[in-house]
Parts: C-alpha cells; structure tokens; sequence
C-alpha cells in the first residue's frame, strides 16, 4: 500500500522534475512496501540506497535547471536539500550499523518531506518558471 499517492498536484509542468518526483514518490512507497512486508534487511537496505542516490541526482539537476533560470531562491532550495540528505543520510548509516528497523517516524518524516517540498519549495519554482514565459 503506497504511503504517497502520486496526483496531479504534484506536476510542476517541468516534464523532467515532474518525472524525478514521481520517481522519488515510487521508490518512497517501495521503501514503505519492504518495511510493511517485513523484507529481509537487505532488501530493505538496497531500496533505502536507490531512494538517496537518486535524491541526490534530482537536487543536482533540478539546482542546475535553478542555476540556469536566474531562480532567486536557489541557496535556501540548496539549503533545504542539503537538511534532507543528511537526514536521509543519517538513517541510512544507522540502518547499516544495526538499526535494522526504520521506524514508522522515519518513513513519516521522508513522506512529509517530500510532499511538502514538491508542493510548497518546488511549486514556487514551477510558478516562478510558468512566469518567465
């Protein structure tokens, strides 16, 4: 069952970012389908790697696409981005140094983040693109 629902809310009408999320938001339900099916840790730890490796390839892309478009609140997008990886980054080392169980706040946490980013961080950006035109 997906923690995320992916909806049209979530479109910034960047067809690559938009794509980046609905792949973030998949590999978020993934990370939540392997929890709730009790999934052996590997399992559970190679989701886990794919969530973050491909957070940090979207914020590299979408900072640049900022970069390229003048978008003036590109060093607290930077910053916020930056909080989510080392967060992100924390659960992973704990999750290798034997914390084998994510708490449901974790998952909560990253759920909240995501959604919240994209609608709020992300749709300033998309408005502020839509408004160059």
């Amino acid at each position: 069952m997906a923690i995320v629902k992916w909806n049209d809310s979530f479109l910034l009408g960047v067809p690559e970012i938009d794509r980046h999320h609905q792949h973030l938001v998949d590999l978020l339900n993934q990370t939540h389908d392997q929890l709730s099916s009790g999934a052996a840790a590997e399992s559970i730890g190679v989701v886990l790697d794919k969530l973050i490796g491909y957070a940090t390839y979207h914020f590299i892309t979408e900072e640049r696409l900022m970069e390229s478009s003048s978008y003036p609140d590109l060093a607290e997008h930077r910053e916020e981005h930056e909080r989510f990886r080392r967060k992100v980054i924390e659960v992973q080392t704990e999750f290798y140094h034997g914390n084998k169980n994510l708490p449901l706040e974790v998952l909560l946490f990253l759920k909240n983040w995501l959604t919240n980013h994209i609608l709020k961080r992300d749709g300033d950006f998309g408005r502020y693109l839509e408004s160059r035109d």
